[in-house]
């Protein structure tokens, strides 16, 4: 639900018709993602913030009915399908490169999926992009388990950098100086849950370390000049799984003030970044 921080930035994106040829998310920020591609202006507050006290949205009592915290049918068919509807020619027909990360449950590799290779599996790579390990069912796609791509690469900068990105616009959700630290209680429950999916057992092991040395790597890059980040200066109390509407809507006017605070300074940097590829061409 922190994700409602990065749909007030990517709103501000879009009401000053700020887009990028290059998009890569995890998790929620992949759904943000898309509704940023597909330039539905309002929509991921709408489908966030507007859904948070929906009785069916998010449900301790769905989790131990049914194995899911959130309603993913609701949140991946209904909404998109036919309450808020989602548009998919815009989103397929723009020209902007979007990957999908998710978490194959056996390897523990990040499987990446482009948007033009899904058509009608986007919602169902989106889905399993989103569904947290003990809070959502395993999505079988292509004979892969999949669950949250936050988990095996929270923070997808590395995939930014292998396919060949010199600038990073980055989004977290986190405020400086926060540092992961690794899970200790439930690990034996876990084990035992998941003892079919080793390489998912290995990335969860993993996942403070993995993600701490991402954060580092962007922290990095931003010294480099390579990298332009975006984070909660604080999170308005907004916790992962919070419904309080006031306190989510806190956190997205944080981040859509926090992209109108920036933007002249993000104009320079992308300005920056665009005369310095074109020297090298020149050069090269």
């Amino acid at each position: 639900m922190r994700g409602v921080y990065t749909g007030g930035i990517l709103e501000y994106f879009l009401e000053n018709n700020l887009h990028f040829p290059y998009i890569v998310g995890v998790s929620a920020g992949a759904c943000n993602a898309s509704s940023y591609i597909s330039k539905q202006k309002g929509r991921n507050k709408a489908v966030t913030v507007g859904y948070a006290g929906h009785p069916d949205y998010l449900s301790i009592k769905r989790l131990i009915k049914n194995g899911e915290l959130f309603n993913m049918d609701l949140i991946f068919d209904q909404i998109p399908n036919k309450e808020n509807l989602f548009d998919y020619d815009k989103f397929f027909n723009s020209k902007q490169k979007f990957y999908i990360g998710a978490t194959d449950c056996l390897t523990g590799e990040t499987i990446y999926y482009e948007k033009h290779e899904l058509g009608e599996d986007l919602n169902k790579i989106l889905r399993a992009s989103c569904s947290l390990p003990m809070a959502a069912p395993i999505i079988e796609h292509d004979k892969r388990p999949l669950l949250d791509g936050g988990t095996s690469d929270p923070i997808p900068i590395n995939r930014s950098i292998i396919d060949g990105n010199d600038k990073h616009v980055v989004i977290l959700t986190q405020c400086d100086g926060y540092v992961k630290k690794p899970v200790k209680r439930g690990k034996w429950w876990f084990k035992r849950k998941y003892r079919d999916y080793p390489g998912l057992i290995d990335v969860v092991e993993n996942r403070s370390k993995t993600y701490n040395d991402s954060l580092e790597k962007v922290r990095q890059l931003e010294k480099e000049g390579k990298a332009f980040v975006f984070r909660p200066d604080d999170l308005r109390e907004v916790t992962r799984i919070e419904r309080r509407k006031e306190r989510l809507q806190a956190l997205y006017d944080h981040g859509y003030e926090q992209a109108k605070k920036r933007f002249d300074e993000l104009i320079s940097f992308l300005e920056e970044s665009a005369v310095s590829l074109e020297k090298e061409r020149k050069t090269n």
